[in-house]
């Protein structure tokens, strides 16, 4: 192939013509009913020439059924797939259709070249193709509203007919793919490869490695059937020659005769105002989500999910037609411009079967969010109190081990304010604009607080992906946030550097030279300090701007980014005045850095004990003594594991440390279920402190409360209450909270109506001013979030299933994942856990289910006191134990060294892992550590 600027060589057998035909019979999972062969006239050719297409086409199997299309999806395939990577999409359009539901055509090209349509023995450029694609539909006679589908280089062909054809287009929807590939960075190191000189014929045509190189990019591998069904089109260099030609239309320089073409249609999506939908897998290494960013910022309207595990085929990946078929359900799909008559509107002619369609709207991307009805008095900003103490001497925070050594560092309201300040400006100075994405890779303590809330003020979007995620879940955090700036400490930079994390990189510290060049920092905080110096300051983000992206603790599944405005945030920090009165004046220490950033925003000096806040187990009870001994606390926050070492710890404290946590007037741990032995431990180290354990998570830190006194109240007195459903018991909801439950359905799903009703275990579903505002890039999660929410409100289904009791106190007995479905119906598995942990031998126990839905078994997984050295069945008295204790009847009772636990928390037992284990176990496999 020739292209101005560079000539690839391609085997002879390349520009072999060979008439299209339909596939062969038994290719799973594709109906030989919806191939057909179409004859098109081939526009713009010197001299006439018909070229016939192979497509997938349901519009016959519609008719049949007797519906009328409500229009038209074009899906395009890209390089070396063909049709067949849309049949399930086809057919669940079909389906669907068959049973009631909107009925949509969906039409699958194989592009010429490729598959079962015609070898033409001609060169084929984008711009060809794109206008291929046009005289199909042309002949095909296709009106509005056509929604076109694409992967890979398909995504980029069917984005150009989008561009050409505004009058038909109703929506589009993408899969991986690119539509521009920044200056600054190589093509992917795959494609490099294919596209370097002599490798080009010989991995693309001669022989079948790059088909092959892409049929092994599935998640899982491909099974042996559907890898020969995408073969099949291919068997033989004669009928690869499209796969080399797809290949060598890359534009990899401005000289190449696509690269125009390219351009072109990059800023055609720019100018598309239509519905958008992308769904993408990241583990992709040829299109990474650097190409997805890209496509957001020119359809930033786009509803966008990032499945997590899933790569380059996502489309065999992951379920997509059912994503894909809900959302056209859901979205108001532009109808194309009525011309004549304009003013006259269809009336149904039965109107009783005729559901009401909303008019449509486009959506225009604004600088801010439109801002919820409890914002119309909304609270101070987050940088309130540092604008108003800015010139007290008064402490503001003290940094109990600051990265530099040499003990505690003092921060008065002053010195922070005018950091922040200062950092602002210096921001602002070197481009970090509001609306860009900042990773925050700093530990806790003064250098993150000021970068935070400098960060905040000029309203640029914080990222925080804690180290307890470990260093994967971090990566995959990071990369999936992708930041424009990153500013970090030394080891935060290493790994940016490393794992080759985005983003402008910014140093906390000085560097050497040598380092600073090779970790690529483009600035340091002290340099930032300086630029800022004259604290000229951009106008302060609206209340409905985002502020931070958060992610959870990745306990329960892939850590997901937890989207939060500015006036949530500070909803976040007026719910923890309304409950425990923390503001001015209050010193607040806390092991649990989210409250930590917190304290500046309440106007109360907060302080960081000594620990590594990737291993809470770390902390001591001399250093909470210290911490609290350093600001005069009277507000202590940890969470769980934390706490449970420093109980552990408390022989070490002297008389002066007991003095000092003697002045603590509130103690509050969360993250985790707190057991009443824990909490009870907690309170005689902090004798004066009303001990609390709130419930709530990173979607919404604060939903309820219940004290020390409140969980022995609610602790069970009578037979009954100990063979009922059980649970944590986390009081009632705060100050600011609604709370209601969904049911559970006999297969374990949460299909009711939202009640407040005692003694109904469902989904705890809530509803606060200071709840997330979406999940970042994340739509299908977000919409099981927000379903069957009371309109005009914002409710957030929460994962967490419990109920109410008859005082109104809620009960934790689970995550919805984790129900066991049985023959006889669902268990939720806190409350036999609970009964199994009263055995004294047992230290912690877990109960999952294995085997289908509707007939799961329960298992108890335990760890034994004293710990044991391997895995194995419980012996017959300890089982004995345990199953009469559980009340239930188990089907195994397996013992291990330790329960796998999340690394934040190091408490919250991943059940999911454990049940897949058990059963690998349990159907005869290794006695392997889960």
């Amino acid at each position: 192939m020739t292209g101005p600027g560079r000539t690839h060589r391609l085997p002879r057998a390349a520009a072999v013509p060979a008439p299209a035909t339909l596939p062969p019979r038994g290719l799973p999972g594709l109906d030989p009913a919806f191939s057909r062969l179409v004859e098109v006239a081939e526009s713009g050719a010197a001299t006439p020439a018909t070229r016939t297409w192979h497509l997938l086409d349901n519009a016959a199997r519609l008719a049949e059924l007797g519906v009328t299309p409500v229009g038209t999806v074009l899906c395009v395939h890209g390089n070396p797939t063909w049709s067949y990577l849309w049949r399930e999409f086809v057919s669940a359009a079909t389906d669907a259709a068959a049973a009631g539901q909107a009925a949509w055509r969906v039409i699958a090209v194989d592009q010429l070249e490729m598959g079962f349509s015609e070898r033409t023995g001609t060169v084929r450029p984008l711009a060809r193709r794109v206008a291929d694609l046009g005289d199909l539909t042309e002949t095909l006679g296709l009106a509005g509203p056509v929604v076109t589908f694409g992967h890979d280089w398909g995504g980029v062909v069917s984005l150009g007919w989008a561009v050409d054809h505004p009058d038909s287009l109703g929506a589009v929807m993408l899969l991986n793919t690119a539509v521009h590939q920044p200056e600054d960075s190589p093509i992917p190191a795959p494609l490099r490869l294919a596209l370097s000189g002599p490798v080009l014929a010989a991995a693309t045509v001669t022989t079948p490695a790059f088909l092959e190189t892409t049929l092994a990019l599935a998640h899982p591998p491909l099974a042996a059937a559907v890898k020969r069904a995408y073969r099949a089109p291919y068997r033989g260099a004669a009928r690869r020659g499209g796969i080399g030609a797809f290949v060598a239309d890359i534009p990899v320089d401005f000289a190449h005769e696509s690269a125009a073409e390219l351009d072109r249609i990059a800023g055609g999506v720019s100018e598309l105002r239509v519905p958008a939908l992308m769904l993408w897998g990241p583990r992709d290494p040829v299109f990474s989500d650097r190409y997805l960013d890209d496509l957001v910022a020119r359809l930033p309207h786009a509803d966008v999910h990032r499945y997590e595990g899933a790569g380059h085929l996502v489309a065999e990946d992951v379920d997509y037609a059912a994503a894909a078929l809900t959302w056209l359900g859901e979205t108001a799909v532009l109808e194309p411009p009525v011309v004549e008559p304009a003013v006259v509107e269809p009336v149904p002619t039965e109107p009783a079967v005729v559901e009401p369609v909303p008019t449509p709207t486009v959506p225009t991307p604004t600088p801010s969010t439109p801002q919820p009805a409890w914002a119309a008095n909304p609270h101070h900003p987050l940088w309130h109190y540092l604008d108003e103490l800015r010139e007290s001497d008064e402490t503001a925070l003290v940094d109990m081990s600051p990265p530099g050594g040499g003990g505690p560092r003092v921060v008065s309201w002053r010195m922070l304010s005018r950091q922040v300040r200062r950092l602002a400006a210096g921001l602002d100075l070197i481009g970090v604009r509001a609306g860009d994405r900042v990773s925050l890779l700093v530990p806790p303590g003064a250098d993150l607080t000021a970068v935070l809330y400098a960060c905040l003020r000029i309203g640029a979007i914080v990222v925080v992906a804690d180290a307890g995620l470990g260093l994967r879940g971090l990566t995959r955090a990071v990369r999936g946030a992708h930041p424009d700036h990153v500013i970090g400490a030394t080891p935060g930079l290493i790994a940016a550097r490393a794992l080759g994390w985005p983003g402008q990189k910014i140093s906390v510290a000085r560097l050497p030279r040598a380092v600073h060049r090779a970790l690529d920092v483009s600035f340091t905080l002290a340099e930032l300090l300086s630029l800022g110096a004259a604290e000229e300051l951009p106008a302060p983000p609206a209340p409905g701007d985002t502020a931070a992206v958060l992610f959870t603790s990745g306990s329960t599944g892939p850590a997901k980014g937890v989207v939060y405005t500015h006036a949530q945030l500070a909803a976040v920090a007026h719910a923890l005045h309304a409950q425990y009165g923390v503001g001015v004046g209050t010193g607040l220490v806390a092991g649990f850095a989210p409250f930590a950033l917190l304290g500046p925003a309440l106007g109360a000096r907060s302080v960081t004990p000594d620990m590594d806040v990737t291993s809470p187990k770390t902390l001591t009870a001399t250093a909470v003594a210290a911490a609290v001994a350093a600001i005069d606390a009277t507000v202590v926050f940890l969470s769980p594991a934390a706490l449970a070492n420093v109980v552990a710890t408390e022989a070490a404290l002297t008389p002066a440390d007991h003095r000092a946590l003697a002045g603590v007037r509130s103690f509050l741990s969360a993250g985790a279920p707190v057991a009443e032995p824990l909490l009870a431990g907690a309170a005689r180290l902090m004798p004066r402190a009303s001990a609390h354990t709130p419930y709530g998570m990173t979607e919404g830190l604060l939903m309820t409360d219940i004290t020390l006194e409140g969980i022995r109240d609610a602790a069970p007195t009578s037979l009954a209450d100990l063979a009922g459903p059980g649970g944590v018991c986390v009081g009632r909801p705060a100050a600011t909270t609604r709370i209601r439950i969904s049911a559970l359905d006999a297969d374990g799903a949460a299909t009711g109506e939202l009640s407040d009703a005692a003694g109904v275990t469902g989904e705890i579903v809530v509803s606060a001013p200071h709840t997330l505002d979406h999940y970042s890039r994340l739509w299908l999660t977000d919409r099981a979030a927000r379903r069957g929410a009371v309109a005009g409100e914002r409710w957030h289904r929460s994962g967490d299933v419990g109920h109410f009791d008859s005082a109104g106190r809620l009960w934790i007995e689970g995550r919805l994942p984790h129900v066991i479905a049985t023959a006889t119906g669902v268990l939720t598995p806190v409350g036999p856990e609970q009964r199994i942990e009263g055995v004294a031998e047992i230290a912690r126990a877990a109960v999952v289910g294995v085997g289908p839905a509707g007939t799961q078994q329960p298992v108890a997984v335990v760890e034994t006191l004293p710990h044991a050295h391997r895995v194995a069945l419980a012996m017959p008295g300890l089982a004995a134990l345990v199953r009469d204790a559980a009340g239930l009847p188990l089907a195994a009772v397996l013992v291990v060294p330790r329960l796998p636990t999340d690394i934040r928390h190091n408490s919250k037992i991943d059940r999911s892992r454990l049940a897949r284990w058990a059963e690998t176990v349990l159907s005869g496999g290794r006695m392997t550590r889960p």
